[in-house]
């Protein structure tokens, strides 16, 4: 019996967790204290997950289909994004330029996600074998399953840096998220 994750390719899931990161963004812009962190720290986790799996799997194979300048493109974009939502997670959802600051970089994610859906993910759909696409997205959930938590901007863009830094910062950031999410879980 095949699951639906097994047929899934890898531009599908993708595409999913584009339309997911909106949602978490719309959540975030919705919600206040305590709703708005979680809201917040859902992002940045999905986030974090998402740009170390393309880093990974997605854009060296798109390099074959796509070219080198569209890939190195969107590595820019997303090496910007790692440090923007770096400050924004060391800034908090209450500070005072939060919200401003937030607005810009949700701008900036979503025309990023728009240009791979134009760009990158239309080539490999066109250039690449469907089977190969389905082992892609097997790669994808596994890499983000070893992947960093939150960004590091200072671990580079490269797969062979995620593939090298990535699964001992995850570790951390996985410990940390347990304990951060066991504290809010106890509060009096």
């Amino acid at each position: 019996m095949t699951s639906t994750a097994q047929k899934q390719d890898v531009v599908d899931l993708l595409l999913r967790q584009h339309e997911e990161i909106k949602s978490l963004f719309a959540q975030v812009r919705g919600a206040t204290g305590d709703q708005k962190r979680q809201a917040f720290q859902q992002l940045v986790r999905l986030l974090a997950v998402h740009e170390s799996a393309e880093e990974q799997v997605v854009h060296p194979a798109a390099r074959d289909d796509a070219g080198d300048a569209v890939v190195d493109a969107r590595l820019h974009e997303e090496n910007e994004a790692k440090h923007v939502l770096s400050q924004l997670y060391d800034l908090g959802v209450d500070a005072p330029d939060f919200d401003a600051r937030f607005a810009e970089f949700e701008q900036a994610v979503v025309a990023h996600a728009t240009h791979e859906e134009q760009e990158e993910f239309p080539e490999l759909r066109r250039k690449t074998d469907p089977e190969r696409l389905r082992r892609m997205a097997g790669a994808v959930r596994a890499a983000e399953a070893v992947s960093p938590t939150r960004p590091h901007p200072s671990a580079g863009e490269s797969a062979t840096a995620n593939m090298l830094a990535g699964p001992p910062v995850a570790v951390f950031d996985r410990m940390r998220d347990a304990v951060r999410d066991w504290r809010q879980s106890h509060k009096d």
